[in-house]
């Protein structure tokens, strides 16, 4: 996918219906960075883990930070923990400060997966441990897309570290600030460094769902994500799954590309039997979207009227078509339409307007 568009480029089973495993904790990073951005947390802000986020108390086998007894740290750690070695802990201590049980922060996030229109993503926990978190390739894609395009900054400062160290002798209590067991575990996304462009976002395995990755890279302007899901649970399929992502990365870029129009400011239309001679118009139309590699060079445009403009004319009223064209040919046409209202004219000046418009087709 486009990240910028979301036009899709290539799909294989989309709408197949697997747990993210621990892409699910993208959710709940997503939750925790609205929460910032509306002032109502902070990345500095301390916390002191409860027991249930303790890490002796996480589901066996679980990914985890090493939260313990004693302990605090930052919002902002919680997070990194989480986004690299996918802390099934942090995602606990992370649900808990913004809801009074897990329970319920997965309503939140529930809520949050409704309002954006992913009608089969549903969740029962806040890290994907659990077998009944469910969604399809399609849609956390598109729930990829709108997480970078809300929270751009949570891909450097989380997604693509490669690594982090945890606890240090600031985590810890006074007694054990000697020897707190720091622990440095490598970003569960093996492709971070390996492939250009790569900066995120996240993995995610269980047995029930194999071994997933939403993934995603920039090169010259251009945005891909990838999500593959459900690549062999046994032993090796992580290495399937990310040379399928790396395949798909790179035939993506080789085929298409990014363009983003800045046309500047469109001259105003020639309207007639209007209280005004002329009436502003606009794109209405997205002025990005995604062509093949090859196109998109010498740039140039033309507007063409489908008739004579007369008044009155509502806002957003089709006018007429943009044809862009670049050095291979015509690229896309957009349709025009008018910015704003426009009234007709009085008794007099539509009477001289429909005089001009006779003589203008007449005898041209």
């Amino acid at each position: 996918m486009d990240a910028t568009t979301g036009t899709i480029v290539f799909t294989k089973n989309p709408d197949s219906e697997i747990p993210p495993a621990s892409m699910t904790k993208l959710m709940t990073a997503h939750l925790t960075m609205q929460e910032v951005a509306a002032g109502r947390a902070s990345l500095e802000e301390i916390i002191v883990p409860t027991s249930e986020s303790w890490a002796i108390n996480q589901p066996r086998y679980s990914s985890l930070m090493g939260l313990a007894p004693g302990q605090k740290v930052s919002l902002g750690e919680l997070l990194l923990g989480m986004a690299t070695f996918s802390g099934n802990d942090a995602s606990t201590a992370i649900a808990l400060r913004f809801a009074p049980s897990e329970a319920a922060f997965v309503e939140l996030m529930n809520r949050e997966a409704a309002a954006m229109g992913l009608a089969k993503t549903r969740f029962v926990d806040a890290s994907g441990f659990s077998r009944y978190n469910m969604t399809t390739p399609r849609e956390m894609a598109e729930f990829s897309r709108r997480y970078i395009a809300a929270h751009p900054e949570s891909l450097r400062y989380f997604h693509s570290a490669r690594e982090f160290s945890y606890p240090l002798a600031e985590h810890v209590a006074e007694p054990f600030m000697n020897n707190p067991r720091t622990r440095t575990q490598r970003n569960r996304n093996t492709l971070l460094g390996r492939v250009e462009g790569v900066d995120g976002i996240k993995t995610g395995f269980i047995p029930e769902s194999g071994f997933n990755i939403s993934l995603t890279a920039e090169r010259d302007g251009t945005r891909f994500i990838a999500v593959i899901m459900g690549a062999p649970s046994d032993w090796g399929g992580d290495r399937i799954r990310d040379a399928d992502g790396e395949r798909l990365l790179e035939w993506a870029f080789d085929r298409f590309k990014t363009i983003r129009l800045n046309l500047g400011t469109l001259e105003p239309a020639r309207i007639w039997k209007g209280r005004d001679n002329y009436v502003d118009i606009a794109i209405n139309a997205p002025l990005e979207f995604t062509a093949l590699a090859e196109r998109g060079e010498q740039l140039r445009w033309h507007i063409h009227y489908d008739v004579p403009l007369r008044a009155p004319l509502r806002a957003g009223s089709h006018v007429g078509t943009l044809m862009l064209f670049d050095n291979l040919g015509e690229l896309r046409h957009m349709p025009i339409v008018t910015a704003r209202e426009a009234e007709r004219g009085g008794f007099f000046k539509r009477l001289f307007d429909s005089i001009r418009l006779f003589f203008l087709s007449h005898f041209r």
